[in-house]
C-alpha cells in the first residue's frame, strides 16, 4: 500500500470492480471524457476496473480516502516503458469524491512511486484541456505544461483541446508546498 496525506493506493479489490464501473465507466458523460477509446456497454467489453495480473507495463490502484477508508476512485501509471524510463500518469476519483484534494495527493503518491521505487525519470499526463481538476493537481504537484494537442480528441460528439504535461525526476521535490514552483537544477532559473 502506498500512503500520502489524504489517500492510499492499495491493489485493485474484487469489491471495488462492481462500485468504480458504475460511476466511472456507466455514466457514459464521465467514461467518455476519462478514455481515449469510444465507450462501449459492459455486456460488449471487461470492466476497465476488472482485477487483473501485475504487468511490467502499468500499475493499477485503487484509491481510498484515508479519513473515510473508503473507495474514492482508480488510479495508475500505465504505459511503463523501463527503457526510456518514463510512463503515463492517469486517475479517476468517484463523482462524490472530487473537489476535496484527493486527486493532488493521489498525484503526488503516483510520483514518489513512479520516481522513487520504480526509478523513473519522467512521468507525464495527457488530459482534456477543460479538465480544471486533473490540471490543477497536476501542477501543483510540480508538472509542467508542455504542449497543446488541438482539436486531437474526439469526445461527446465534438473534437476538444488535450494538454500535455511532464514532470521529471530531477524536478521531483516530495517535500514541495502545493502551488510553489517546481525545483530546477539551478535554484536562480525561473520558468
Amino acid at each position: 500500500m502506498l500512503r500520502g496525506t489524504k489517500v492510499s493506493l492499495r491493489a485493485r479489490h474484487e469489491a471495488d470492480v462492481a462500485v468504480l464501473h458504475a460511476e466511472l465507466n456507466d455514466d457514459v458523460a464521465i467514461r467518455s471524457r476519462a478514455d481515449t477509446r469510444p465507450w462501449r456497454p459492459a455486456a460488449d467489453t471487461a470492466s476497465p476496473f476488472a482485477v487483473s495480473e501485475p504487468s511490467a507495463d502499468a500499475a493499477r490502484f485503487s484509491v481510498v480516502e484515508l479519513a473515510s477508508d473508503e473507495l474514492a476512485g482508480s488510479a495508475l501509471l500505465w504505459g511503463i516503458d523501463p527503457h526510456n524510463r518514463r510512463a503515463h500518469l492517469g486517475m479517476s476519483l468517484r463523482p462524490g469524491y472530487r473537489g476535496r484534494g484527493l486527486g493532488t495527493d493521489v498525484v503526488r503518491v503516483l510520483c514518489r512511486y513512479g520516481f522513487e521505487t520504480l526509478g523513473l525519470q519522467r512521468l507525464q499526463v495527457e488530459t482534456l484541456a477543460d479538465n480544471a481538476g486533473m490540471l490543477h493537481a497536476a501542477e501543483r504537484v510540480g508538472f509542467v505544461r508542455e504542449g497543446l494537442l488541438r482539436r486531437s480528441l474526439w469526445v461527446a460528439g465534438d473534437f476538444a483541446d488535450e494538454v500535455l504535461l511532464g514532470l521529471l525526476a530531477a524536478e521531483y521535490d516530495p517535500g514541495r508546498t502545493p502551488g510553489s514552483p517546481p525545483a530546477t537544477e539551478d535554484p536562480g532559473e525561473h520558468r
